[in-house]
């Protein structure tokens, strides 16, 4: 479910509470040692400093009893706690919950039929797909190849290109060698197969050295046999061009036909329900989960209802909160292959001494969230509140409209760069802290969750949720602006992430290095 304040804050309000049974509220504002605070039953005393975003106890609270945000378990209290005492990691501890006695499906809603009724300007492509961009894309199959396939878009920069054609962008990255044949190559091959075959690229390069193990016939359709290339796609090797500077000459030439290919094609009106929207939350803070995340939820349902599809990642953060996914799936099948994705995650974590408890970033702490149990509760509400319709691995295409979940890490380019390679043609994330991430050939709108940090990297951030928490806008009011934001990104406006150039790109590596 999405929640929404309690009760709306006013100027005189310093405390949000999430949910009637929660024995703990969120600070507004910072908070000074002995201000008064109003508890469920009367005032409360601070008894400690508590930064803005930070928790205080409403009640006490014994030691191992429950600490609940959202009307969810965040915890459990390893010392007693007092009304008025901050809680944070020095008296929260982490434990995995008991998913026992969880149902699936209990609270996944019908389905409804789409309403096709708003639209978009985007780039029909030959498979039924909508471009909402018109990208040419150099993409270096190993780290071999990724600077020449840097140069060769570089190459571009400052040459006049027709105006239906957004630009030559490249891929560059550090894997495709030293790495073993089996589940890490198949993922790599994925992952660039994916952004090679995109919605958002008219054409592409595959770029490679010669002798790399992440071989360009892969792509080329030579691997199995056969020799078909679409007329989209062409392959290059820096060993058989001539290095590095005869390669960039030859790649121009190919280009630059690919570019006279791409400018006859333009945008047309089409149904937003060709929209694939990829979800992300990066440097989140404790109003993540108040403000930025539940507005984006509700995007997510205006979108769904066109008949659009939405993907969440990072199965690192829905730890904590699977209990309301697995409600949510739309068939018992749907809720194993999510089950099924969170054990193969714990069995890879237990091979480096891990847990999903060490996702939690300094500055996620520093923000309020204690957490990953607290962090992920904040997360999932991204996705709104639609059935889950269907679960997929690390950058496997997404044909199924609806709520999607995709198996990413948390690591925020690895998990967009899963997003993009499975199709998504747009991307919101949502940030507290402040992120500056973005990706060579999906738009990517960035969602501030907080008002201080809005302005400060107002160059960053397209829009504030954190009028929210201000008392300056409801969760509805800023959903309907992320969705009709979006609406105009897909059109061809650009966000402040492609203005400034951010084009990070990093393919998953799971594998050993050999």
């Amino acid at each position: 479910m999405l929640y929404d304040i309690a009760s709306v804050p006013t100027a005189a309000d310093s405390v949000i509470l999430l949910h009637p049974g929660d024995n703990v509220a969120i600070a507004r504002v910072p908070l000074a040692a002995g201000q008064e605070i109003q508890g469920a039953n009367g005032l409360i005393i601070t008894r400690a400093s508590i930064p803005a975003g930070h928790k205080v106890a409403l009640r006490h609270i014994a030691s191992g009893e429950r600490v609940l945000r959202y009307g969810n378990v965040i915890g459990f209290a390893n010392a007693p706690i007092e009304p008025g005492d901050h809680v944070h990691v020095h008296n929260l501890g982490y434990r995995d919950l008991d998913l026992s006695s969880v149902e699936p499906g209990s609270e996944a809603l019908p389905s409804q039929s789409a309403r096709e009724s708003r639209t978009f300007l985007g780039f029909r492509r030959p498979d039924g797909r909508v471009g909402t961009r018109n990208y040419i894309g150099v993409v270096a199959a190993s780290n071999c190849a990724a600077y020449t396939a840097e140069l060769i878009a570089a190459s571009f920069r400052g040459q006049t290109l027709p105006a239906n054609v957004d630009g030559v962008v490249a891929f560059p990255h550090g894997e495709g060698c030293g790495m073993s044949i089996g589940p890490d190559t198949d993922q790599l091959q994925r992952t660039l197969k994916g952004v090679l075959d995109h919605p958002n690229i008219a054409a592409a390069l595959i770029l490679g050295l010669g002798c790399e193990v992440n071989q360009i016939s892969h792509y080329l359709g030579q691997a199995n046999g056969t020799s078909h290339v679409p007329p989209t796609l062409h392959g290059l090797t820096l060993q058989e061009s001539g290095g590095t500077t005869a390669t960039v000459e030859a790649a121009r030439k190919q280009l630059g036909r690919f570019i006279e290919t791409a400018a006859r094609q333009t945008r047309e009106e089409v149904s937003a329900s060709h929209l694939v929207l990829g979800l992300n939350c990066g440097g989140s803070d404790s109003f993540s989960g108040i403000t930025a995340n539940p507005a984006l939820g509700y995007c997510c349902d205006l979108l769904v209802a066109q008949g659009g599809t939405v993907v969440l990642a990072e199965t690192t953060e829905i730890i904590g909160a699977e209990h309301l996914l697995l409600r949510r799936a739309r068939t018992p099948q749907v809720a194993q292959k999510l089950l099924a994705c969170i054990e193969r995650y714990k069995t890879y974590l237990r091979q480096f001494g891990g847990t999903f408890n060490d996702n939690p970033s300094p500055g996620n702490k520093e923000g309020g969230l204690t957490n990953i149990l607290e962090k992920s509760l904040g997360a999932v509400s991204k996705a709104g509140t639609t059935a889950l319709e269907d679960v997929v691995d690390y950058a496997e295409r997404t044909n199924t409209p609806g709520f999607v979940f995709m198996n990413t890490p948390g690591y925020d380019p690895v998990s967009i760069t899963g997003l993009a390679a499975g199709g998504v043609n747009l991307i919101a994330f949502t940030t507290g802290r402040g992120s500056a991430i973005g990706f060579p050939s999906i738009p990517v709108l960035k969602i501030a969750s907080n008002s201080v940090m809005y302005r400060r990297m107002s160059a960053n951030m397209d829009v504030n949720a954190g009028r929210i928490a201000d008392a300056a806008a409801s969760i509805g009011d800023v959903g309907q602006e992320i969705f009709e934001h979006l609406l105009r990104v897909a059109s061809g406006e650009r966000t402040l992430a492609e203005q400034l150039g951010h084009h990070e790109f990093a393919p998953w590596r799971i594998g050993p290095v050999l």
